[in-house]
């Protein structure tokens, strides 16, 4: 079958979620579809005039490094025959793309620029539950507030002391507690942002520095005394004393340490809440072939089959009574 009379390309292309603009050898833009008019606005008319000179400016806008335009993801396509990935900025929105090389059948060759359409559906998820959250903490806290002053003007002149202050600690600890929670998902929704931005990776390659792993971790372990790890509801518990180390001695990695601090803390708050309280908690680091790898390994209490697709969704969670008994987002 003769593909090119049987199938309308434009509908084709206009099919497509992704925006889709070609470019012939001068430049000149030949080609774009549905997907791409939605998402570029009337600066694609202006491409259609201008050419590659427009595109440049368009996708360009923001970038600093010369490494990361859309003329050397150009290059590097043609180059090697591959489709190489770049991203752009719109109305504060980080949007990955691709650039591609197309050869024609009379020997032309054009260039295929692929736009993707980012669905930040997550990000309202977290923002609906933050502003549930946030709500809930502020009248749970100016509750337990009033409390404490209704307390403290009922004061008994027969109380004692330590009534008093046992009172008033519940209160505190409750207090504590949702300012946890609040912050947690602050930290989600900056990260978030971050990505969103596509500020992530330039902010890994600023902070990338050598590091000795030993060292690191016995400042890690430290640190580990002065935050609140795990939620103020769990158990009590000397989680420290369950977390061993086996790391090779002297080993050197490249890596951004605030990251790496922000990743096996996340692991490990994982780990800890959810395994139980005496099993131990390993961080293994191995390495190979110029590639270092850190392992977080726990007994946990694992995953049914059954629900094992939905723990990636946003705020799902296992429903086995263990990790029902501990909070969590998801």
């Amino acid at each position: 079958m003769d593909l090119d009379n049987q199938v309308d390309i434009q509908a084709v292309l206009d099919g497509l979620g992704q925006g889709v603009l070609v470019f012939d050898k001068n430049g000149r833009l030949v080609l774009d579809n549905l997907a791409a008019r939605t998402i570029l606005g009337t600066d694609l008319k202006l491409m259609r005039t201008e050419g590659w000179t427009a595109v440049a400016v368009f996708f360009n806008s923001g970038l600093h490094n010369p490494e990361e335009t859309i003329d050397t993801a150009r290059k590097k396509s043609l180059d090697s025959a591959r489709p190489v990935r770049f991203h752009t900025y719109r109305a504060g929105e980080y949007i990955p793309c691709w650039a591609a090389t197309i050869h024609g059948k009379n020997g032309d060759v054009y260039t295929m620029v692929t736009i993707d359409a980012p669905d930040w559906t997550i990000i309202q998820d977290v923002l609906t539950r933050f502003r549930a959250e946030v709500k809930e903490a502020v009248e749970a806290t100016q509750g337990h507030i009033n409390l404490i002053n209704q307390s403290m003007k009922r004061l008994d002149p027969e109380s004692k002391v330590d009534q008093l202050s046992k009172r008033i600690s519940g209160f505190n600890r409750l207090i504590a507690t949702h300012m946890y929670r609040t912050a947690r998902l602050t930290d989600l929704l900056e990260r978030l942002e971050t990505l969103r931005l596509g500020a992530l990776l330039p902010a890994v390659r600023e902070e990338t520095r050598k590091i000795v792993l030993e060292d690191f971790m016995e400042d890690f372990m430290e640190e580990l005394d002065e935050i609140n790890l795990i939620d103020p509801e769990s158990e009590a518990q000397d989680f420290r004393g369950r977390i061993k180390t086996d790391l090779p001695p002297g080993l050197q990695i490249s890596a951004s340490p605030a990251h790496l601090t922000m990743i096996l803390r996340d692991l490990l708050r994982n780990a800890i809440m959810y395994s139980m309280k005496a099993s131990p908690v390993k961080i293994i680091a191995s390495a190979q072939n110029q590639q270092v790898q850190i392992d977080i390994v726990d007994e946990g209490y694992g995953v049914r089959q059954k629900e094992a697709d939905k723990v990636f969704q946003p705020f799902q969670r296992a429903r086995q009574p263990q990790i029902i008994a501990e909070f969590g987002h998801g």
